[in-house]
């Protein structure tokens, strides 16, 4: 009598529902930003360099803090230390998930905040092939996801993931992003402009762990495909938890950061 009862329930049970690839984008982002969840603030310093296609390089030095926010975007306040003509220039960042971010940028010689305009999210950042939006949190809202297919990148394997900007003023259709299956963190990114066509390139390099838990690179490299033009960024002291407080992050820390 026990079998064909649990034949029964079996083909009564209901399937179990297949993901959609935008669903298993969703399911890949939503997991990876849950477990880079929890540092509540960091400190680093890097350096910028920036090459011209003719392979001319200037070097610009810079310190970034970082504010964790639980339900809105990361803030954060970069610093240029060097060299003289962009020393204490500072850029303040206020990350959201939903609506535009605010940003400004404080500018020493003329000892004034500007404030970014949303319209001019996909301008460079200081020269370099970085726009603003790209230093901005990348939130899980800000994008409408599609899982590509799984592949090996360079030894890694990995999840291949296309994101969809959400937000207005973006300068791109569509990001594809590469998200190591290791320690799921992205590893590489190709930017498509708004005709679709491929403009950009960042590759994320030489991952270390930090409280034992949360994942930072120490190389990133930018590349436009377009121009031939590149950014090169090495990230030193990472500090994590330090006790920084939305205090650090309000416009009057621009004029207060030296």
């Amino acid at each position: 009598m026990l079998l064909p009862i649990v034949l029964l329930t079996a083909t009564l049970a209901p399937t179990a529902h297949a993901q959609t690839p935008e669903e298993k984008g969703m399911a890949i982002v939503t997991e990876m930003e849950r477990r880079d969840s929890g540092w509540k603030d960091q400190r680093a310093s890097l350096v910028m360099t920036l090459r011209n296609r003719q392979g001319q390089e200037s070097r610009r030095e810079l310190r970034i803090s970082t504010l964790e926010v639980e339900g809105d975007g990361d803030k954060s306040l970069s610093l240029f230390e060097n060299p003289r003509d962009v020393k204490g220039t500072a850029f303040l960042s206020h990350t959201h998930a939903t609506k535009p971010d605010d940003q400004w940028l404080y500018l020493p010689a003329l000892k004034r905040v500007k404030r970014i305009s949303s319209r001019n999210k996909s301008g460079s950042f200081m020269g370099s092939e970085f726009a603003y939006e790209d230093l901005a949190s990348q939130e899980v809202d800000k994008f409408r996801y599609k899982w590509l297919r799984d592949e090996e990148l360079d030894g890694r394997q990995t999840m291949v993931v296309e994101y969809f900007p959400q937000y207005e003023h973006s300068g791109y259709t569509r990001q594809v992003v590469w998200i190591d299956k290791d320690i799921w963190r992205i590893v590489k990114t190709e930017y498509y402009d708004r005709r679709n066509a491929l403009l950009k390139t960042l590759t994320i390099e030489d991952y270390r762990q930090y409280l034992d838990r949360f994942w930072r690179p120490d190389v990133m490299h930018m590349v436009n495909n377009r121009t031939g033009k590149s950014t090169r960024v090495e990230w030193q002291d990472y500090r994590l938890s330090t006790g920084l407080t939305d205090r650090d992050f309000d416009r009057n820390a621009l004029k207060r950061a030296r």
